[in-house]
C-alpha cells in the first residue's frame, strides 16, 4: 500500500511538472525556447483563437514572463513624463497585482520601449529598462529592494537602439551585457544588493542575451559582444576564449545556440558563425563562416531578431526578409527555403518554440502556428490569430508588428502588443 501511494506521489509530482511548467526567464526556463507541456492542443480550433482575458498595456519590445501565478512585462509612457513601467498581472485573471513607473527619457532608435524581459528568480524580480536602469523587486508585492542607473554608473556606450540584453541569473550573480567603459561590456553584480562583482572585456555592446552552459566541468558564460563571441568565467569574469565575430551596427539580437558541443550564432548583416567547443579544455574554434554579399543576397542565414532552432542536426531559422530556411549544420548549405510562413519583408521575424515534435511558431502579423520541421520541408499543421500587430514597434504598411517573444506557461501563451497584454488557453481540455 505505501509503495502505491509513493508511485501516485511521484506520478502526481510528475504530471504537476509537466502541466505548471513557469516561463520565468528569456525564452523559457533555460533560455532556449524549449516549451515542455504535452497536455496542450495539437490543432486549433478557428482561424482567431479566443482571448482568455486581455488588458491595456503601452508600447514596447519586452516579452513577456510568467512565475508563481503572475505575469510581468514592461512599457512606456510618454504623458504626463517619459516614463518605463514595470507591470505585474494575475496570470489566470489579467488582475492587475502591481506596478512601478520611473522617469526615463530615451535618446535612442525605435523607441516603442523596454526591450528585456523581466526576469524572476525565487521571490524577486528584476527589470532593465532601455536606457540602463535596473530594479529589483519583490516579485509579490512590487517593492524595490535595489536599484542602480548603469549608465551613471558604468559609462554605457550606448547602442543605438538602447539596452536590450535580458539579464541573466546564475547562483548569486546578475550578468548583464552592457558596453561600458573601462573594460565593463559584461559586468556581474550581487543580485541581492547590486554591488558589483566583476567586469569583463572592452567590446561594444550587441543586443544578444549571455546564455550559461558547462564546459570542460566549468559554468561558462557565453556573450555575444558586438566584436567576439565569447566564454568568460562565472566567478570572476576571466574570458577563457574569443572567436571574433564583428558585427555591423553593433546588430547582434538573436541568443547563442547551444547545440551538443557546439554554438551557432546568425545576424543580419554579418551571416552565420558555427564554433565548437573542446569538452577537455576551456577552448572553442571556429567550425565555419559563412555571409552573403548583402541583406538581400545572403548566404546560409542572416537573422534579425529570430533564434534559430537547431534539431537532427539541421538548421531552421529565419534569412534577412522573412526567408524560413533548412541548412545542414556541418556545413551551413541549404536545404531548402519556404515563404509562407510570414510574409516577405526587411526585417520579418518568427519565434520558435519547441514543443515535443511539434515547432510553434509565433510571427511578426500575430499568428500562432504549429508546424513541423525537417529536412523534407516547413510542414504547416494548425493556423491561428493570436493577436493584432500595432505600429509603435514598426509602422509596416500601416499595419505594425508583433515582435514581442510570446511566453508560455501552464497550458497558456501570453503575448503583448503595443496596446495590449493578451493571454489564451491551450490546453486540450
Amino acid at each position: 500500500m505505501r509503495r502505491l501511494i509513493l508511485v501516485s506521489i511521484i506520478l502526481l509530482v510528475e504530471f504537476t511538472l509537466v502541466f505548471s511548467q513557469d516561463w520565468p526567464d528569456w525564452r523559457g526556463i533555460n533560455r532556449d525556447g524549449i516549451w515542455n507541456d504535452s497536455t496542450v492542443v495539437q490543432l486549433f480550433e478557428s482561424e482567431q483563437i479566443e482571448i482568455k482575458w486581455r488588458v491595456p498595456i503601452g508600447p514596447g519590445y519586452s516579452g513577456p514572463t510568467v512565475s508563481n501565478g503572475r505575469v510581468y512585462v514592461t512599457d512606456r509612457q510618454e504623458k504626463p513624463i517619459q516614463m518605463e513601467r514595470v507591470l505585474c498581472f494575475d496570470d489566470m485573471t489579467g488582475d492587475s497585482i502591481w506596478s512601478f513607473s520611473y522617469a526615463c527619457e530615451y535618446n535612442i532608435g525605435y523607441p516603442a520601449g523596454p526591450r528585456a524581459s523581466v526576469i524572476i528568480d525565487n521571490s524577486k524580480a528584476y527589470s532593465l529598462g532601455a536606457m540602463g536602469y535596473l530594479h529589483c523587486f519583490d516579485a509579490a508585492s512590487g517593492k524595490v529592494i535595489w536599484k542602480r542607473n548603469l549608465n551613471a554608473d558604468f559609462n554605457i556606450h550606448m547602442p543605438i537602439w538602447g539596452i536590450a540584453a535580458s539579464p541573466l541569473i546564475v547562483d548569486e550573480k546578475i550578468i548583464l551585457q552592457i558596453g561600458a567603459s573601462d573594460n565593463a561590456c559584461i559586468v556581474a553584480l550581487d543580485k541581492l544588493s547590486g554591488e558589483e562583482i566583476w567586469r569583463s572585456m572592452n567590446d561594444r555592446a550587441t543586443y544578444s542575451s549571455p546564455i550559461l552552459i558547462q564546459q570542460a566541468g566549468k559554468q561558462v558564460v557565453v556573450a555575444w559582444t558586438g566584436n567576439n563571441i565569447a566564454g568568460l568565467d562565472i566567478e570572476t569574469g576571466k574570458v577563457f576564449w574569443t572567436i571574433p565575430f564583428v558585427q555591423r551596427s553593433q546588430m547582434a539580437i538573436a541568443t547563442p545556440v547551444l547545440y551538443k558541443n557546439h554554438i551557432f550564432l546568425s545576424s543580419f548583416f554579418n551571416g552565420s558563425l558555427l564554433i565548437e567547443l573542446n569538452q577537455n579544455t576551456l577552448e572553442a574554434e571556429k567550425v565555419w563562416q559563412r555571409s552573403g554579399e548583402n541583406e538581400r543576397n545572403t548566404d546560409a542565414l542572416h537573422c534579425c531578431m529570430n533564434t534559430p532552432v537547431i534539431m537532427d542536426d539541421y538548421i531552421y531559422g529565419v534569412d534577412s526578409y522573412g526567408e524560413l530556411r533548412c541548412l545542414e549544420f556541418a556545413t551551413g548549405d541549404r536545404v531548402w527555403e519556404d515563404l509562407t510562413a510570414v510574409k516577405k519583408d526587411r526585417w520579418a521575424n518568427i519565434h520558435f518554440i519547441q514543443n515535443g515534435e511539434h515547432t510553434w511558431m509565433f510571427n511578426e502579423h500575430g499568428q500562432l502556428i504549429i508546424s513541423k520541421l525537417s529536412p523534407e520541408g516547413f510542414q504547416e499543421i494548425s493556423r491561428t490569430k493570436l493577436i493584432e500587430p500595432t505600429t509603435a514597434q514598426l509602422n509596416r504598411r500601416g499595419i505594425g508588428v508583433t515582435w514581442t517573444h510570446p511566453a508560455f506557461a501552464n497550458g497558456h501563451v501570453y503575448v503583448r502588443s503595443d496596446k495590449e497584454l493578451v493571454c489564451a488557453d491551450l490546453s486540450e481540455d
